[in-house]
């Protein structure tokens, strides 16, 4: 994780959540390779939940399947947040799926990810997402968004785009229709 990733974290942290005293959130790819969210959501009420796909440092619970999250039920979470996973994820699509079933009617994602930047394989590196890329994954899965924006102007090579979106409360009959949309795959 880079500093302005951190950074970004934290300003969401603030203007997002902090007035809220309880919250469930869900880290995304949460393995502490160089640091890790957990501290910014370490408050009295809160519960802070680490997944990836293998186990280590900083997961609380391993992914079996990586479009398939079996382990974790519908409309948990209140927020999902990710810093520098997406990248790395073959089919992202199917992953704001998830995000999207997981996250409580209401629920906020934040997902942070390069614009730029060289390749850098943790197995794979798949994409650089702008803005209009994130519009279209939180279109894809669903979510309603709250600001979409990527730091041009910031440190550094990576320019961080990032992600907020809202789970919309949907019908009985839209929300089944959103839970088939999520495709499994190994």
């Amino acid at each position: 994780m880079h500093d302005s990733s951190y950074l970004a974290m934290m300003q969401f942290m603030v203007k997002y959540l902090a007035q809220r005293p309880a919250l469930n959130i869900l880290d995304v790819g949460s393995m502490d390779v160089n640091g890790t969210y957990k501290a910014l959501f370490n408050r009295p009420g809160w519960h802070y939940v680490g997944c990836d796909m293998e186990a280590g440092s900083n997961v609380d619970v391993v992914l079996k399947k990586p479009y398939d999250w079996e382990a974790i039920p519908d409309d948990t979470f209140d927020a999902v947040i990710s810093g520098q996973s997406f990248e790395h994820i073959e089919y992202i699509w199917v992953t704001i799926s998830e995000i999207a079933r997981v996250m409580k009617p209401g629920g906020l994602c934040y997902i942070i990810a390069p614009s730029s930047g060289p390749e850098h394989k943790y197995p794979y590196d798949c994409w650089r997402i702008y803005p209009d890329g994130f519009r279209t994954l939180a279109k894809y899965g669903g979510l309603e968004e709250v600001e979409v924006k990527t730091d041009w102007n910031g440190p550094g090579i990576w320019h961080d785009s990032v992600l907020i979106g809202r789970k919309p409360v949907y019908s009985p009959e839209v929300a089944q229709r959103m839970r088939h949309r999520t495709a499994s795959r190994d």
